[in-house]
């Protein structure tokens, strides 16, 4: 038995779910975000809720119900208050700018990095050492996050690099004399 995919999925007020030919649609006041529903997994709407319970009691049934549930709970927290990463840069001469839909990025390259934003994505740089992303699709600002920490990933000799904000640096002893 899955802990959290006996769970029922709450809907708040303001938000509707619907089901339609195999996919969950729902809308909110952030936007829409739908999911294509696995065939081993049963949804249903009751009375401002959704359940997801396993179609069958195959291996791949159970395997996916925590997940799908997951997923759905990750479909109703964007379309409500939405996700949001924050990216800290550290190093000399390393800073970030937000201009229209590109992310200019100085990392020490003999050129700038431009990262050009994604739609349903939307990029702020309060100042010149910190990119905060957000969207209400949760895998979508992940994979943001991800692209622009892997231009220059923190270093463990001085911590130099893009990390993720309460990430935790491993740091190395430099060569001993």
């Amino acid at each position: 038995m899955s802990r959290i995919g006996k769970k029922p999925v709450a809907i708040p007020s303001g938000v509707t779910a619907t089901i339609d030919g195999g996919v969950l649609n729902v809308k909110g006041p952030k936007g829409v975000l739908s999911l294509t529903m696995r065939e081993e997994i049963s949804y249903t709407l009751e009375d401002g809720s959704i359940s997801v319970q396993p179609a069958n009691g195959t291996k791949a049934a159970r395997a996916f119900w925590g997940m799908q549930r997951t997923m759905v709970q990750n479909l109703i927290t964007g379309v409500t208050d939405g996700f949001s990463k924050k990216l800290l840069i550290t190093g000399v001469g390393y800073r970030a700018a937000s201009q229209g839909k590109v992310l200019k990025l100085q990392l020490g390259y003999s050129h700038d990095v431009n990262f050009d934003i994604p739609e349903g994505i939307e990029i702020k740089t309060p100042d010149q050492t910190t990119v905060e992303i957000s969207g209400i699709d949760k895998q979508k600002v992940g994979q943001v996050a991800a692209e622009i920490r892997r231009w220059r990933k923190p270093e463990p000799y001085k911590g130099k690099g893009i990390k993720y904000d309460g990430e935790f640096i491993f740091r190395k002893e430099g060569k001993k004399k």
